[in-house]
């Protein structure tokens, strides 16, 4: 496969805030050029793509400093840190030597090339299996991986799961320094370094420090399940950078790059990534048989708007409207119908779809959760039995 320039950056969307007047304008990180991204957020490289208000989601899924010349962890590892007594988790001693932080670990981040663009990605196993956003390599098969070293390779996308928004790519390279990932979130204030390959320019390194936790991008479930319980920061995330490497004041990895809102629509460096306890878990199951097991509650979800609102007679725009409840699902065998606005779940509220597909993500099938929904003028709360979405064909 022959090296090709990078496109150039024409990623760009406008998503309408359901429920407000505000328009919002998210891109996603990723390789310009490819596919329409799977949210709100323009992962890397995607094409412009509008939702208009009354959007609606498909069944919702849940499913979450070393050199890299030291001894390599088993494919996907997430260590740990040990702090020091006294020393807070997650909080480097001392002022932190950024520059040593990129160089250990950028030979561990790659440049993922497409037919549409390009993507950025994060050496997961020795033996050439690369982590990066499933929107970056969608409808294609086979890739090119460029490496810090210089080298380019050819690759085949091994699997993908689009709602997680996380995809394995195995290029033809062995003995690859792996990276370290850090199972444990990180705290609001520690220093972040996102690496990859922003518009195309190659092992390009930002900083700053991590914004916030559990995120979610607002509309976004009206065309994504990816887009919630993300790490926001203000270290500089461009298109190109989706699939790259969100790292901590030690080296390890923290997130995956999946997206970023631009200065068009008001923000001041925005970024989002996936965290790193969420892609290690998704990567191990598409390693071992080509899938990810996600939650699943068999709704079809929208946003209340306030039309929707006067029209059904509720207070509010709060809470999750379930347009479509397929039947024989664990929402219909529970009971819940359609027009029913669920708000809360195991007793947290749900103030949107997003807080539904979020709560989801730490949920497993199997797992028995307790709904509160609104029907006319009253409430009702049952028990929904989830199930696996992928045992699910609707």
């Amino acid at each position: 496969m022959n090296p090709r320039p990078a496109p150039p950056h024409r990623a760009y969307r406008t998503l309408r805030i359901l429920g407000t007047a505000a328009v919002l304008a998210v891109a996603a990180s990723g390789c310009t050029g490819s596919p329409a991204p799977p949210s709100s957020a323009l992962p890397s490289g995607s094409t412009p793509a509008t939702a208009s208000p009354g959007g609606t989601t498909g069944d919702p899924g849940g499913g979450t400093p070393g050199s890299t010349t030291a001894p390599k962890p088993t494919a996907g590892q997430a260590t740990a840190a040990q702090p020091t007594k006294g020393q807070a988790p997650g909080i480097p001693q001392g002022p932190a030597d950024i520059p040593s932080i990129v160089s250990n670990v950028q030979p561990s981040v790659v440049t993922i090339f497409t037919d549409g663009g390009l993507g950025s990605g994060v050496v997961y196993s020795a033996d050439g299996l690369i982590l990066t956003n499933e929107h970056v390599v969608r409808g294609n098969t086979d890739v090119e991986v460029a490496f810090a070293d210089g080298r380019r390779v050819a690759g085949t996308v091994r699997a993908t799961d689009a709602i997680s928004d996380l995809a394995l790519v195995e290029a033809k390279r062995t003995d690859l320094p792996v990276a370290k990932f850090q199972s444990e979130l990180p705290r609001i204030g520690e220093l972040a370094v996102v690496i990859g390959s922003p518009l195309g320019f190659e092992n390009t390194a930002t900083a700053g420090i991590i914004s916030g936790l559990h995120r979610e991008i607002p509309g976004s479930a009206a065309s994504s399940q990816s887009l919630v319980d993300l790490i926001q920061t203000d270290a500089a995330i461009s298109p190109g950078n989706s699939g790259g490497a969100l790292v901590n004041g030690r080296g390890e990895v923290i997130g995956i790059s999946e997206a970023y809102i631009p200065p068009q629509a008001g923000a001041v460096a925005l970024g989002f990534a996936i965290p790193a306890a969420t892609a290690v878990k998704v990567a191990d199951q598409l390693r071992e048989d080509g899938t990810a097991d996600h939650a699943f509650i068999g709704l079809t979800l929208g946003e209340i708007t306030p039309q929707i609102a006067e029209r059904l007679g509720l207070p509010d725009t709060r809470g999750a409207l379930a347009l479509a409840v397929p039947d024989g699902g664990p929402a219909a065998r529970a009971g819940i119908r359609p027009g029913d606005v669920l708000v809360k779940l195991d007793g947290a509220e749900l103030a949107s779809p997003e807080d539904l597909l979020a709560a989801l993500r730490s949920r497993s099938p199997g797992q028995t959760v307790t709904v509160e929904f609104r029907r006319e003028s009253g409430s009702q709360e049952v028990k929904v039995q989830l199930v696996s979405r992928a045992s699910q064909t609707g």
